[in-house]
């Protein structure tokens, strides 16, 4: 037995539940969180550790601190214990030096479309979010495309409604107008369109429908036809209702006088997915990628034989996608590939919906285990209903996995994603977002029994906020309110740290250190570390427990 395991000898595991979307908020009428009946976590940090973190912009590698987290970015540094450049940051980067032209897959689409004589797409969703695309990236592309001869480029817009403030797909529709008004005489026109959540964007093979919605659309030219991209938006606006959430708005495909596609994808096109963040990218790569034989999730009807990248790589264990424009960040030696080094086992699970997020971007964007022998995943299938209406998602299942894995005392880090806060609350429906919270509450609190049973330690965090903040604000920070003075409710993540809290039933008494009053997401991998009594790399952000604590 190798001695950082000696020193859990007589304990039980240390358990890491990530509370995706419950940050700390103001505590006012649209925070979510507080809000909720929440008696677990309460007692926990009165009686525990408590303290807050960072978990958006430039401490978790993001370009400026108005960035709000992501999943993928949070799960990323919470397993990498280091902060490193993350995508928005990488494209901006590879843009601004240049690189990205000098690409491979960019000279390859250009000397494509150019020999061809045939037609550039860029599809992705088109907002400034800076979570799963940038506008500013599409607008990038574009300026590069027409300076290198392209002459005929078409544009697949996914709306978002989510990370930016709702009902502003017009807006950012607008914006493209305007811009490529300014490149003269070049055929640039949208061909298809719709919102994120009903069209191209499902992740983890929750619901390839979304996905073959949007094939549908900008494949095949075969979704809703309307006559320009102002009118689809109309149109699902008209069907839905008027107030209708830009992510949910219908697929379409935009049509000429004489009714034929303006844009559908053919043989010999050139085609960038420009969503630099990969789970909801991977799908329509895999779409355009994989052979006949191999792709069984719907009926492509036909595959085009196309240049095809994706703005980044997507899937680092399958090469999904092939051609990518910006090169990733090489994660190595994250906090689970320590762990499994030195002979510890680990369990990892959640439900569909962030079960990629506790293996996949905890690993270091790495599908597969480290050691097959010493790790354990448990995917809980995720409902396929809007998240409004249940809630309570599948906190209950997860917790179930989590005490049998505990109970087990075959694992000594066990780690888990509760999905509820996040995925409900991008409704911005705040009842239903506080049962969501209650529910990861309760939990936690079935988890913590367990916990004490095997004397163990009990961590809680999050990977950024959400719950915590369902309203929209203006630059003051004051709620804003539609005219009929109802609140604008807010769809996107929260700018707000998220809890750190500590149970300890180990025998241990430790304490927090007082001299990291900024310390974040990327703290939190070295406190695992000191919790597992393995040793802290030296390039990780430091433990947030005093030594010898």
């Amino acid at each position: 037995m190798n001695s950082a395991r000696s020193k859990r000898t007589g304990r039980g595991p240390v358990v890491l539940v990530v509370m995706d979307g419950v940050g700390v908020g103001a505590g006012d009428a649209f925070d979510a969180a507080a809000l909720a009946y929440t008696p677990v976590m309460d007692r926990i940090a009165e009686t525990g550790l408590s303290r807050t973190l960072r978990a958006h912009g430039r401490a978790v590698g993001l370009p400026g601190d108005s960035d709000m987290g992501n999943s993928e970015v949070g799960h990323n540094i919470l397993g990498a214990g280091r902060i490193y450049d993350q995508g928005a940051k990488r494209v901006d980067k590879a843009i601004l030096s240049g690189a990205i032209w000098r690409s491979e897959a960019w000279t390859g689409l250009i000397a494509n479309a150019n020999e061809h004589t045939s037609t550039l797409h860029l599809i992705g969703l088109l907002s400034d979010g800076n979570v799963h695309a940038h506008i500013g990236h599409a607008l990038a592309l574009i300026d590069r495309a027409v300076s290198e001869g392209i002459t005929r480029l078409r544009l697949h817009p996914l709306f978002d409604g989510r990370d930016v403030p709702d009902n502003s797909a017009d807006i950012y529709v607008r914006q493209v107008r305007d811009h490529i008004d300014q490149l003269g005489d070049v055929d640039i026109e949208f061909a298809s369109g719709g919102g994120r959540m009903t069209t191209t964007m499902d992740r983890y093979g929750a619901d390839w429908r979304i996905v073959e919605a949007g094939w549908r659309a900008h494949v095949l030219g075969d979704a809703h036809h309307v006559r320009s991209v102002e009118d689809g938006i109309a149109w699902g606006r008209d069907r839905l209702g008027e107030d209708t959430s830009d992510q949910v708005l219908p697929a379409f495909t935009v049509v000429d006088a004489a009714g034929r596609p303006q844009g559908s994808i053919s043989d010999g096109d050139s085609v960038v997915l420009f969503n630099f963040r990969g789970d909801r990218a991977l799908e329509l790569a895999t779409a355009f990628e994989a052979p006949a034989d191999d792709f069984t999730h719907f009926d492509r009807v036909r595959v085009p034989n196309i240049s095809f990248a994706g703005m980044a790589l997507y899937d680092g264990d399958t090469g999904t996608p092939r051609h990518f424009l910006v090169n990733p960040e090489a994660v190595e030696n994250t906090l689970s590939e320590l762990v499994a080094r030195r002979g510890l086992r680990q369990w990892a699970g959640a439900e569909t919906q962030k079960f990629g997020h506790i293996t996949y971007f905890w690993n270091g964007n790495r599908s597969s285990k480290f050691d097959e022998a010493l790790e354990t995943y448990v995917e809980i299938p995720s409902d396929r209903v809007p998240f409004n209406e249940r809630p309570w998602m599948k906190s209950a299942e997860t917790a179930d996995a989590a005490i049998e894995a505990i109970s087990s005392g075959e694992f000594e880090f066990v780690r888990l994603n509760l999905a509820g806060g996040d995925m409900v609350g991008h409704t911005a429906d705040m009842a239903a977002t506080r049962i969501a919270v209650e529910s990861v509450d309760l939990a936690i609190g079935r988890i913590e029994r367990f916990v004490r049973r095997s004397a163990g330690v009990l961590v809680i965090t999050a990977d950024h906020g959400n719950a915590d903040d369902k309203v929209e604000r203006d630059g003051d920070g004051r709620p804003r309110f539609h005219d009929d003075g109802s609140p604008i409710g807010r769809t996107a993540h929260s700018l707000n740290p998220v809890p750190f809290l500590v149970q300890s039933y180990d025998g241990t008494e430790r304490s927090l250190r007082g001299d990291l009053p900024h310390a974040g997401l990327a703290n939190v991998a070295a406190s695992l570390l000191d919790l597992l009594g393995l040793d802290v790399p030296s390039d990780y952000e430091p433990s947030l427990f005093e030594a010898g604590r």
